[in-house]
């Protein structure tokens, strides 16, 4: 019997995806990838594959989850397997590089960004910006290397300092700040790559910024936050009506790199330049922003799945039917 198949490698994060495949009563199976093997021989499963793996997984010692996860892509789609964010999505959610490269195609403004491989080359790439600037890696994940820096000696003391923290791919990216007037970043969600929200998160508490409930202070991204405002707020707010022409941008951009399901956020700056700086195709959500707003995003990938199942399973029947003779 088909099935849905989860791919990924944290737990936590499938919770709510689980209680919303049982809610609906559809058939589903994880396949949790940090480590494995895989015959190449084999024949791949009848189902829907839906691939979760996260940029971040070498931080919780899965250091070769994706490169396995891209390996059994591969077998997937070579067996022609529906795969809901496939090879290419898996691409761009461990490549900040790539995604800025791929969103650029889209008329998407991303901060000017330059990557960097060497202690030297990152301290050379820092001297091309105007102003302050922030590293991060370019493999991406609670908050892994990114700070901001006003000066150039800043930096090269923390370079050469056993407090740097070199990116776990080797590419460190030097990027432009992006200063926002007001503390908070948007982050727009698709499901079957229509827009379902978006949601604004404060940022003057730190860069936590991964909803999931089970996220902690520290999980976090790129712009630096620099002050708390007076009155405490929820830090999670789905934007009720919310309506941009980057909406069309994103969904342009998704539908032709292979994603189906994807988080994608963004930062308005002091004249109203949107940047678009991370794309997270393993996307989670808060939920006190949605029982706020009565809009739960993984009963709404748990019904894609599972329309993608029935259509699945539909197809195929239509294959196996032995056709009428008259």
């Amino acid at each position: 019997m088909s099935k849905i198949y989860v791919i990924h490698e944290n737990s936590a994060w499938v919770e709510p995806l689980q209680a919303a495949f049982q809610e609906l009563d559809l058939p589903y199976e994880e396949w949790f990838l940090d480590e494995g093997k895989l015959d190449l021989s084999a024949p791949a499963p009848e189902g829907v594959f839906y691939n979760r793996m996260s940029a971040s997984s070498h931080t919780r010692d899965h250091r070769f989850a994706p490169e396995y996860t891209a390996a059994v892509l591969s077998w997937l789609e070579a067996h022609g397997r529906r795969v809901v964010n496939n090879s290419r999505a898996l691409q761009l959610e461990i490549s900040k590089v790539a995604q800025y490269a791929a969103l650029q195609n889209y008329g998407v403004k991303t901060p000017i960004t330059i990557a960097a491989v060497g202690k030297q080359h990152i301290i050379e790439a820092a001297r091309q910006m105007t102003g302050s600037f922030i590293t991060k890696h370019n493999r991406a994940g609670k908050g892994l290397g990114v700070k901001l820096f006003h000066h150039i000696d800043a930096l090269q003391s923390y370079v050469n300092s056993e407090q740097f923290e070199p990116s776990v791919d080797g590419i460190t990216l030097i990027q432009q700040y992006i200063r926002a007037p007001q503390p908070f970043i948007t982050r727009v969600e698709f499901v079957g790559g229509k827009f379902l929200y978006a949601v604004r998160v404060d940022t003057s508490l730190g860069f936590e910024l991964c909803p999931a409930d089970v996220c902690q202070i520290g999980d976090a991204f790129c712009p630096v936050g620099e002050t708390a405002p007076e009155a405490p707020a929820p830090r999670f707010q789905i934007i009720e009506g919310f309506d941009s022409p980057i909406i069309q941008r994103y969904q342009r951009f998704i539908a032709e790199n292979g994603i189906e399901i994807a988080g994608i956020e963004f930062i308005v700056d002091e004249i109203g330049e949107i940047y678009t700086y991370d794309v997270n195709t393993n996307t989670n959500y808060n939920s006190d922003a949605e029982d706020a707003a009565e809009l739960y995003g993984m009963r709404a990938i748990a019904r894609y799945l599972g329309q993608q199942l029935h259509d699945l399973n539909a197809r195929r029947s239509s294959v196996h039917k032995s056709p009428d003779v008259t």
